[in-house]
């Protein structure tokens, strides 16, 4: 799911993980930094099913993956945009990172679900740290749409299928 700010593609992210058939681990990216954002996660953990497992990875999402990907059950992953925030301020190799998640989709049992924010449609930010967060941000999301069975732009809260489903064994992802 990709889509720009409160376009819904968490909202419609989840009511896919809800209609599979086995459990939902719903991995959040996000660190509670202050008043806000602990609102914005309080909101978004009212939103889900009180029977999901909730993992947080703000960094570490690969081993979070592996630890609860498994046949038949789904995984959620909210959101790329903040994960890549959280490696940028930790100075990690951005671009490494993104082709490290996409060689793992392969080896992932089970449903996996991204939610990434589309922040390249608006203007040039005025500074070289946005520019460059919105450059990692493009890449990546270019990376993951391209190893994705499905892709979906989340506008107004309705869906647009980028990307078909294949039933391709090649084909894995988000």
């Amino acid at each position: 799911m990709i889509g720009g700010a409160r376009s819904g593609k968490s909202r419609f992210a989840e009511g896919l993980a809800d209609g599979t058939v086995g459990d939902v681990t719903y991995i959040a990216t996000a660190e509670a930094w202050d008043d806000e954002m602990r609102t914005r996660i309080a909101a978004h953990q009212a939103d889900r099913p009180a029977h999901w497992d909730t993992v947080d990875a703000p960094i570490d999402l690969r081993a979070a993956l592996t630890a609860h990907a498994r046949p038949g059950g789904a995984v959620l992953v909210d959101c790329l945009t903040l994960w890549l925030s959280n490696l940028m301020l930790k100075e990690r190799n951005l671009e490494a990172e993104g082709d490290q998640l996409c060689g793992q989709l392969d080896t992932l049992e089970g449903e996996i679900i991204f939610v990434s924010n589309e922040v390249g449609q608006g203007i040039v930010p005025d500074n070289a740290m946005a520019r460059t967060f919105r450059d990692a941000q493009g890449r990546l999301n270019q990376k993951l749409a391209a190893c994705a069975d499905q892709v979906f732009l989340i506008t107004a809260g309705l869906p647009l299928q980028l990307k078909p489903h294949h039933t391709s064994h090649l084909q894995r992802g988000a």
